[in-house]
């Protein structure tokens, strides 16, 4: 299992790292977990695959605590995925207005974000109380951090990593979205966005879910 679980973080980083546009192939991202460097890619690449593994391993020590979701959690996971590659924005809410690049969405003022992400707690809490299936709970926890947009960079690795420490709270596997899929998960989320619609969101995650399934019942029987 301990194999299994260096793969799945290696796995899981590549593929959220890929999404948001970094070049390191599957098996670059192995070598630089490993401690060494990739000939042509670039510091920032690298930087990003390390702090992305370094918030795997907060979320997991949290998930084995039985940590709750909080906004300092929120923020100490985007404090992690962006120490080293952006510092100065690290754990930081934006102080702007964004746009979101190939959206119609227009995220909320920079100064209601504190008010929107304790709605968004306030709201996943409840989603817990009244039952709601934990894939579709991470799910909307996703879509909602980012329709958010509480942060000036690094809000789909944030919001991904999220998502996972719900599954896992939930006893899920997580869910990784492979960039193959990238343009499936914009749109999706551009659909929950434009139509209040998280079906084709919720179904995408669950996929992903079942893949990550598939993936440790193949390891379990080898």
């Amino acid at each position: 299992m301990a194999k299994l679980r260096e793969y799945e973080v290696v796995y899981w980083t590549h593929h959220s790292a890929a999404i948001e546009g970094n070049t390191l192939s599957l098996k670059e991202t192995r070598v630089v977990l490993e401690g060494l460097t990739v000939g042509g890619k670039t510091l920032r690449e690298h930087l990003e695959i390390i702090d992305h593994r370094d918030a795997i391993e907060f979320l997991e020590n949290c998930v084995e605590q039985s940590t709750g979701l909080t906004e300092k959690m929120i923020r100490q996971i985007h404090y992690l995925v962006l120490k080293s590659s952006d510092p100065s924005q690290a754990g930081r809410y934006r102080t702007g207005q964004v746009l979101i690049a190939g959206g119609r969405h227009k995220p909320p003022t920079a100064l209601d974000v504190p008010v929107y992400v304790q709605e968004l707690l306030n709201e996943y809490n409840s989603l817990k109380m009244r039952g709601s299936h934990p894939v579709e709970r991470a799910a909307w926890l996703h879509w909602r951090l980012v329709w958010i947009h509480p942060f000036t960079d690094g809000n789909g690795r944030t919001a991904r990593l999220l998502m996972n420490f719900s599954l896992m709270k939930d006893g899920f596997p997580p869910a990784v979205i492979e960039k193959r899929r990238r343009k499936q998960y914009l749109d999706a989320l551009e659909v929950a966005d434009t139509e209040s619609n998280l079906s084709p969101f919720t179904l995408l995650i669950a996929k992903a879910v079942k893949d990550s399934l598939k993936r440790y019942v193949a390891a379990a029987e080898t």
